[in-house]
């Protein structure tokens, strides 16, 4: 299907995929991707590539999205995957319904809560990042074959093809991936196999232009084309996995991996001046703080305050640091913990929150502490966003959690895995590689799904199909989505414009208002002074969003990373 793409480099605007269809492929950071039809956004030209042809052969929304969930597993392989999990948001135009797909990995039989502490009781950051007992069961697999079989129109081979065949006959190395592989050097090639997969047989580096070619990933998508999931937790792929786990001291066993399950689940909604929000449930804590956050914003006046104005941004961080002190203790797999969703989410809650916002001065984040519910009622993940000419959308957001994850390959799979497990609490306060702090509802437990802060949204307006969007970011996901929204919702703007405006972000702890180039020295001079210290740090981020208006649909690509691209028809 893409033999004549795979080694393209794309210089021109435009770029012809079929007989009398030109599909626009230029953006810039004040102009969005127009088009008519159907759109994807990705953080992958060939990913990007794959899904609009997808759809230009007949294919919804989901079938371009699980396409392009395989095919970053071969092309993006920093934080496209088979080894990890995540989330998938479908809102179906035709049912008028909108379903959450979870395939957070989980924790496997033989995980306990004090597994990462060293003798002294710390915890053993290596241990817990950086080895076989890091890994979480994958779910990747499993949640993009449930999502194909409940929303999908395309057999599983057909939305394989293409990632089997970038992986089998290979793709030229781009500038950003060459970057990346020598970047994770010294990471891969700690593990022989892992060095044998992403560096040349002489054991230097893959060079812009190169022909990379994968054998045994492309073994393993055919695999999953011919025998289905059962492949990889059942049959030949599982027992290679379980094999390399037993002989590195990994945790993950057949047993592990048979039991397995990917899940639908009703998504968390909310409502933001006129429209309809639905984002990820826990195991992500995302959906519940994006509606938390937007619940406590809705009473200000955002728009007339102004994008990145003195007050807007004081009042966006008082906010944050309030969302996130409650995840540190409210927030954890909700089939182990009773997470008080509904309290967290009501506008009534957002009321209590706003009323202790003081809007000349900062809240020192010591002084502020988790709610108390009444009496029971990734930095590196990627992103996608998929709109059809039905209006059906795809939000999706997975990760390995890492750059590359653990850095290992499994065995004669081609497969990296991920190092999840360090999303849990190791123990209770102490921060995680994100600098999230995390207590009992995210203690490791056997098969339980480690918290996430990954967030893909779906926007309605009026009932029918407005905004698609997420981001990869760690801990900064949830405010990058939120900015997103405000961006266009609040301010008006068209979505290119949106996606480059400078960002910021507040998690409650450390206690820092972190922000991005490009906001006025004299506003940072005026937060300060209402008592916020203020660091500003490398870009945060990397969206991918499509809107949908009357004339058609318009999307754009995070610019704040390369080789992302917007594609339409």
């Amino acid at each position: 299907m893409l033999k004549s793409l795979a080694g393209a480099v794309m210089l021109i605007p435009t770029l012809a995929f079929a007989q009398g269809t030109t599909i626009l492929s230029y953006q810039d950071i004040h102009h969005p991707v127009y088009a008519p039809n159907g759109m994807v956004s990705t953080q992958d030209t060939l990913a990007s590539q794959v899904g609009l042809e997808i759809l230009m052969s007949g294919g919804n929304a989901v079938d371009a999205a699980v396409a392009i969930g395989f095919t970053l597993a071969v092309t993006l392989p920093r934080a496209g995957n088979l080894g990890g999990g995540g989330f998938m948001l479908v809102h179906d135009a035709t049912r008028k319904n909108t379903v959450a797909v979870d395939y957070r990995e989980m924790a496997p039989r033989n995980a306990g809560r004090d597994m990462y502490l060293d003798e002294s009781g710390e915890v053993d950051k290596n241990k817990a990042r950086f080895s076989y007992r890091s890994v979480g069961v994958p779910g990747t697999v499993a949640g993009l074959v449930l999502a194909l079989d409940e929303f999908g129109t395309l057999p599983l081979h057909a939305v394989l093809e293409p990632a089997i065949e970038l992986a089998e006959n290979g793709f030229r190395v781009r500038r950003d991936l060459a970057e990346s592989l020598a970047s994770y050097e010294e990471r891969l090639k700690s593990w022989p196999e892992s060095a044998r997969v992403f560096f040349k047989a002489d054991g230097s580096a893959y060079e812009t232009g190169d022909l990379f070619v994968q054998p045994e990933l492309s073994w393993s998508l055919r695999q999953i084309a011919e025998h289905g999931p059962e492949a990889f937790y059942q049959g030949a792929i599982a027992e290679r996995i379980a094999a390399d786990m037993a002989s590195n001291g990994g945790l993950i066993t057949l047993e592990d991996l048979t039991g397995y399950e990917a899940r639908l689940r009703e998504p968390v909604s909310g409502s933001y001046r006129g429209h309809q929000v639905f984002s990820m449930p826990p195991p992500s804590s995302g959906g519940i703080h994006l509606v938390q956050l937007l619940n406590i914003l809705e009473d200000y006046p955002i728009g007339f305050l102004g994008l990145n104005s003195a007050d807007s941004i004081h009042i966006m961080a008082e906010a944050m640091k309030r969302a996130y002190a409650d995840r540190s203790t409210h927030l954890g797999d909700s089939d182990f913990w009773d997470v008080p969703a509904s309290w967290l989410t009501s506008k009534s809650y957002a009321d209590e929150l706003r009323a202790g916002i003081d809007l000349n001065r900062s809240t020192p984040a010591v002084d502020i502490r988790p709610g108390t519910p009444p009496a029971p009622e990734s930095n590196e993940t990627t992103h996608f966003s998929v709109i059809d000419r039905h209006g059906n959308m795809v939000s999706n957001t997975y990760t390995i959690n890492f750059g590359y994850g653990t850095g290992i390959v499994a065995a004669g799979t081609g497969i990296l895995l991920n190092n999840e497990m360090d999303d849990f609490s190791a123990k209770s306060g102490v921060p995680n590689a994100y600098g999230l702090i995390g207590g009992e509802a995210n203690a490791i437990e056997p098969h339980k799904r480690p918290l996430s802060s990954m967030t893909p949204t779906l926007v309605l307006k009026e009932g029918e199909a407005f905004l698609a969007t997420g981001s990869p970011g760690g801990s900064r996901i949830i405010t990058t989505t939120l900015q997103i929204i405000m961006n266009v919702i609040d301010h008006q703007m068209n979505i290119a414009a949106a996606t480059a405006a400078p960002r910021i972000h507040h998690q409650w702890s450390p206690d820092e208002l972190r922000v991005e180039r490009g906001i006025s020295v004299d506003t940072l001079d005026l937060l300060a002074g209402r008592g916020h210290t203020i660091v500003t740090k490398w870009a945060m981020g990397a969206t991918q969003s499509i809107v949908r208006a009357e004339d058609g649909l318009y999307g754009a690509s995070d610019p704040r990373r390369p080789g992302a691209l917007t594609l339409g028809h």
